[in-house]
């Protein structure tokens, strides 16, 4: 299975995030190197428009085949047509046509080979349509409260009228990390959705789950990489 890796040159929240240096190597380093060594991955592909992180993913042994074109790149962009344009490039150019791919986020650092090879297997094993890596929610969803303008508070109604339950009583909730998805290419061309009546749930390991998106996010990652390597 094919592993694209969309990375952006602009961020607003950290700037330069893709290529800032994270336990000594640059923060794409990290995906592109896990996604290398899982046995599931035949080629890993990085979709990007800026120069820097091209070069940084071709050292590191990821593919760049083409650069993101300007309008598939901007803050408005969104993340469906990055990655239509990077199968349609694929299967404009090569004999082999690809259906199902797996889509890394370079903003999830900590995912580990062995995650993107258990997700495969999980898929392959229910004969899913798609796959979408998840955490397991802390605060099941009945349990938020709408809050008045003053401050008077009731319940959202979130999953229901559980909201006086024990925690061990509620269902079981996910919350979407980024860290692994597994798409199907004619899903995500005609409905334009990750979602079917077939998308199977990866449970994440915890703390493998943080997604990096500002500067507190980053010094987070960096402090779990370092309780790990102690």
């Amino acid at each position: 299975m094919i592993a694209i890796i969309p990375a952006r040159g602009g961020s607003k929240g950290l700037p330069r995030k893709n290529v800032l240096p994270l336990k000594g190597k640059p923060l794409i380093a990290h995906t592109i190197e896990a996604a290398l060594k899982a046995k599931c991955i035949s080629e890993v592909i990085v979709t990007t428009d800026d120069a820097e992180i091209a070069q940084v993913a071709k050292n590191y042994g990821a593919s760049v085949p083409f650069i993101r074109p300007d309008n598939l790149a901007s803050d408005t962009a969104l993340a469906v047509d990055a990655y239509i344009h990077a199968v349609e490039w694929l299967n404009n150019t090569r004999q082999e046509k690809t259906s199902k791919f797996m889509v890394l986020l370079p903003t999830t650092p900590l995912r580990t080979s062995d995650d993107i090879e258990k997700a495969y297997e999980l898929f392959m094993q229910e004969r899913a349509t798609t796959l979408v890596a998840v955490k397991e929610a802390d605060i099941p969803p009945n349990w938020y409260m709408d809050i008045d303008s003053n401050l008077r508070i009731k319940p959202c109604g979130f999953g229901g009228d559980g909201y006086m339950n024990n925690r061990q009583t509620n269902k079981r909730y996910g919350i979407v990390c980024g860290a692994i998805y597994i798409l199907d290419y004619q899903l995500l061309k005609d409905k334009r959705t990750y979602y079917s009546h077939n998308t199977v749930a990866f449970i994440m390991p915890e703390g493998h789950t943080v997604d990096i998106d500002c500067k507190a996010d980053f010094e987070y990652a960096k402090f779990l990489m370092d309780s790990v390597s102690d």
